[in-house]
């Protein structure tokens, strides 16, 4: 499925990927394998973020929401090995553990202020 937003919920066990579009949700989750969390980064934190950043291919805006540093680990790891996929992270929000239907009505919410925001050139 081609679409235009997702949200992305993620802490350092797993990843929920919800990609949508007016009338459909798409969600796919993702498991870390690490059992080491929280003490750095291991190889299994690698093979975590490149299989949430494949699931995000195609999309045009991500917004990453989870609570804790997975998301900031996750945004720098695009920057350092995911070019394509960073260039269309538009922010990152906390959030604690909110179902995925609840994800997907902020994710709703927040693009549509974004894309408001973005449409308005007074606003800079």
């Amino acid at each position: 499925m081609t679409t235009f937003h997702a949200v992305v919920w993620l802490d350092h066990s797993e990843a929920h990927v919800l990609m949508f579009d007016r009338e459909h949700v798409e969600a796919q989750r993702v498991k870390s394998r690490s059992h080491h969390k929280h003490q750095g980064k291991t190889v299994d934190d690698v093979a975590f973020y490149a299989t949430i950043a494949e699931a995000l291919a195609g999309t045009r805006e991500v917004l990453l929401t989870g609570p804790g540093l997975a998301r900031t680990n996750f945004r720098d790891w695009c920057n350092s090995h995911q070019k394509a996929i960073a260039g269309v992270i538009v922010d990152s929000i906390a959030a604690d553990h909110p179902t995925d239907a609840q994800l997907v009505a902020l994710a709703r919410q927040y693009f549509k202020k974004f894309d408001n925001l973005a449409a308005d050139p007074s606003v800079a």
